[in-house]
């Protein structure tokens, strides 16, 4: 468990299956991210960051806030698994948050946090990021957080389609170094 002043990056739990569920059914909060997602794809994707952080020891944790205990979304680390992507098998930070958690810096917060953890606990000498190039909210976080764009790095998302416009990904990496 990781904690900061307002928020609690936290192991998953079943109770957060249905407001996660509420965010990715939000097409704002999907618009750069890929189709809705129903009940049965959400927990999918919550039993895989479960079990990766049973087999890495990090994952993208589920995000609460501290005074209400109210889940907010996800934030954390995780091994890249795209094997077609320049960057497949290194640690890649990534959020989600509930569209009514923009514009308070609790994307910031966690992200600081989590890269914070990756550094000092895990003993990663980098961590990347990922984005459409349409996803300015996104990689703007990236550039405040001292990441810097890799243009050499940049790539199709094999699972989309040629002509599906969030198949173009842009890559940001932090080194070790940088972030202290």
């Amino acid at each position: 468990m990781i904690e900061t002043p307002r928020l609690v990056l936290r192991d998953w739990r079943d109770a957060d299956r249905v407001p996660f569920s509420a965010t990715l059914a939000d097409p704002e909060v999907m618009r750069h991210l890929g189709p809705l997602q129903d009940r049965e794809t959400v927990d999918i994707g919550i039993d895989r960051m479960i079990a990766h952080h049973v087999a890495h020891g990090f994952t993208f944790w589920a995000v609460e806030r501290r005074d209400d205990s109210a889940f907010l979304g996800f934030c954390g680390l995780k091994r890249v698994d795209l094997t077609a992507s320049p960057i497949a098998g290194e640690v890649e930070i990534g959020w989600r948050l509930r569209r009514d958690a923009w514009g308070a810096g609790f994307a910031r917060e966690a992200a600081v946090a989590s890269l914070e953890w990756g550094f000092d606990k895990g003993g990663l000498a980098r961590i990347v990021a990922m984005t459409t190039i349409g996803n300015v909210r996104s990689w703007g976080l990236m550039e405040r957080l001292g990441m810097t764009r890799r243009r050499e790095l940049d790539f199709d998302h094999p699972g989309l389609a040629a002509a599906d416009p969030l198949r173009p990904h842009i890559v940001y990496t932090i080194d070790r170094d940088a972030a202290a």
